[in-house]
């Protein structure tokens, strides 16, 4: 759900998706690299269009490039096959982090580092938390190519109203509010408790504010006994504390999130507050539009944690979607050109907008208080960009072996099957 999700104005895009474009392998490379591009995305109904129309006129310019796209899946599959062989594309999607990390080990990857230098313009015009997603080892391996993601906290607005509440700011207010809120029979947290990627969002927040960034990079990076830092025990005996305190209920391991359990229990006020992906809005927007047309759903920051090492305006999730380049591309200048004009093209841009998506390019700050839900938008991009550090999801910036064990591991925690020291000592075994 979050890797496809993005804010739409208007409605939530569901149901099946439709590929476009053409198929076949990449070709038409020239001698000296500016033959025709072959581009490889993921389907999405509301952004795919964009990406064509892009693809289409940067055609009309001489070079010819083409674009297909794939089901999520499908396409992680077809990709990991393809990206070694004769029919790789020139230029592919991908979420940055570890799951692009794996493809720039193994030489699969072009880096755009020097691209970026001989066009400082370019560079620049991009948020350097966002721009960050695709840096591997110092390099850039990627340009942000669709909206950014953060986790926020939403909360229902009237439900705080009449509790004379305000939104936490601090982890002593949250756990004052879990109090509160118990006491009137309302649900503090949301939580789709059934699928282990809406528990990371704890996870990685807590980590965050009370290690820092550097903590999980560690992680991220290998780095012997990484897991064994005192932040990570930390975190998750802050995620136990919530859970024994009531903070979920007791049935939020039966809620899932894809059929809307938790944003409708937030929605009619049987809940107070959710964290989720930006995403979330727009899930509102299509599920409960009176809840949000009404004015009562409301967002804000994660709280602060006493004596956290982590900056309170860092935050998680997914930065962006990049295009990143094939070193197999038999066309390797005309894909420099298409991510060096196109991704920033105003055209380009003005249609992500539309669209309802959040750029994560600077200055568009005018386009979003003419669109349209401006001011949860406009609200996104300053968080967005006035952040330090922008953390990818760890289900992502870790290899998926180590991702999977360690989101089973979390799921313990949550239903108490598994100690935090435990949850240490079992991603610190390997």
């Amino acid at each position: 759900m979050r890797t496809i999700s993005r804010l739409v104005a208007g409605v939530a895009v569901v149901g099946v998706l439709t590929a476009c474009g053409t198929s076949g392998p990449a070709g038409g490379g020239s001698a000296n690299g500016t033959g025709a591009i072959q581009v490889w995305a993921l389907q999405d109904t509301s952004l795919n269009p964009i990406e064509k129309a892009s693809v289409d006129r940067f055609s009309t310019g001489g070079a010819k490039a083409t674009l297909q796209t794939f089901g999520n899946d499908p396409y992680k599959e077809k990709l990991r096959i393809a990206i070694g062989s004769p029919n790789a594309p020139d230029i592919f999607f991908n979420w940055g982090g570890g799951n692009l990390k794996e493809y720039v080990d193994a030489g699969r990857v072009a880096d755009l580092t020097p691209l970026l230098e001989a066009n400082p313009a370019l560079k620049s015009a991009f948020i350097p938390s966002v721009l960050d997603g695709a840096k591997i080892n110092g390099k850039y391996y990627g340009l942000p190519m669709r909206g950014v993601q953060p986790v926020v906290l939403f909360y229902n607005k009237k439900v705080f109203a009449d509790a004379g509440a305000q939104p936490p700011k601090t982890w002593e207010d949250l756990l004052a509010l879990v109090e509160t809120f118990k006491g009137r029979g309302v649900t503090p947290l949301s939580l789709a408790g059934s699928q282990s990627w809406t528990e990371l969002m704890y996870a990685e927040y807590l980590l965050d504010r009370i290690g820092g960034p550097e903590v999980f990079r560690a992680i991220r990076d290998g780095k012997p006994d990484a897991w064994k830092d005192p932040a990570v025990l930390a975190a998750m005996t802050s995620i136990r504390t919530l859970v024994d305190k009531g903070a979920f209920g007791t049935k939020f391991a039966s809620v899932g999130y894809d059929v809307g359990g938790a944003s409708t229990l937030l929605a009619q006020g049987k809940s107070a507050m959710h964290l989720m992906g930006s995403w979330e809005y727009v899930n509102q927007l299509g599920m409960s539009p009176k809840f949000v047309q009404a004015g009562d759903l409301g967002w804000t920051t994660f709280p602060t944690v006493p004596n956290g090492k982590g900056d309170p305006a860092d935050v998680v999730g997914n930065a962006s979607n990049f295009y990143s380049i094939t070193t197999s591309s038999k066309s390797p200048k005309t894909a420099e050109e298409y991510v060096k004009t196109a991704l920033t093209d105003p055209t380009y841009i003005d249609a992500l907008v539309k669209a309802g998506d959040v750029p994560g390019v600077s200055g568009v700050e005018t386009k979003l208080a003419s669109a349209d839900n401006a001011g949860y938008t406009q609200w996104i991009y300053k968080l967005t960009t006035a952040a330090p550090s922008f953390a990818l999801s760890w289900d992502q910036d870790l290899p998926a072996a180590q991702a999977t064990k360690m989101l089973t591991q979390l799921q313990k925690v949550f239903l108490g099957t598994q100690t935090p020291q435990g949850f240490v000592d079992v991603m610190s075994a390997g």
